[in-house]
Order: structure tokens, then sequence, then C-alpha cells
């Protein structure tokens, strides 16, 4: 354990909360169990004050149903691609988190997928 998760007493004896990152960025290959319906949400940072949203579920390769899921969100352009179950996509995939009134969620959000030929 590094100095500073000793450092800090509840740390030690959790070091997983310690280790969250707020955002962490991975590329991977996985492929579309199913792809939601887009719609627009307010948004602070578009010029429009609306931006689409879309959700997805990408799974990771390994021939298995019970291959780790990730329920991801997509937004703006990316949330008007349409991708259909089974297509194999490289995706780069942002992990966050957050909290609020005392809890912490995990947000995924997908900031690229293309499609990748058979």
């Amino acid at each position: 354990m590094d100095s500073k998760a000793e450092s800090v007493g509840i740390f030690r004896m959790c070091p997983l909360v310690y280790n969250l990152n707020p955002k962490v960025m991975e590329v991977k290959i996985l492929q579309v169990v199913r792809q939601g319906e887009a719609f627009s949400v307010p948004s602070q940072k578009s010029e429009t004050g609306q931006i689409m949203k879309c959700s997805i579920v990408l799974r990771e390769l390994g021939g298995s149903k019970y291959e780790n899921e990730f329920a991801c969100s997509m937004l703006g352009n990316l949330a008007g691609c349409r991708f259909y179950e089974g297509d194999v996509v490289l995706a780069t995939l942002r992990f966050s988190t957050h909290e609020y009134q005392g809890q912490v969620f995990q947000e995924i959000l997908a900031t690229d997928i293309v499609k990748l030929n058979r």
C-alpha cells in the first residue's frame, strides 16, 4: 500500500475507495447487445440548450453470454448513430464516479464507437 493510503486511516481498511479515479478512459473491442432510442435532454454546454442522448449495452468478447457487460450513455452526434445486436465495435469508454446523497454512482460514457467489419 502506498504512503498516501497509509496516512489516511479509513482508506487503509478500504483501499478500493482510495483508488476511485474520477475519470478513466478505456478502448475495448466489444459486441453490441442492444441500443435504446435517442432522445433530447437539457444541456448547459450545448448552444441550443438540448443534446441527444442514447443508451447502449456492450459486452466483452469471449464466447459466453456471461462476459462483462457495460451499460453506457452516448451523447450528441454519437447518440444518432445506430448499432445493431451482434455488431462488433471498437469503443472508447469513459468511466467516472460521482457522489449523490451519500451514495457513489458510476457512469460509463461511450465517447467514440466505430463498427468493425467482419
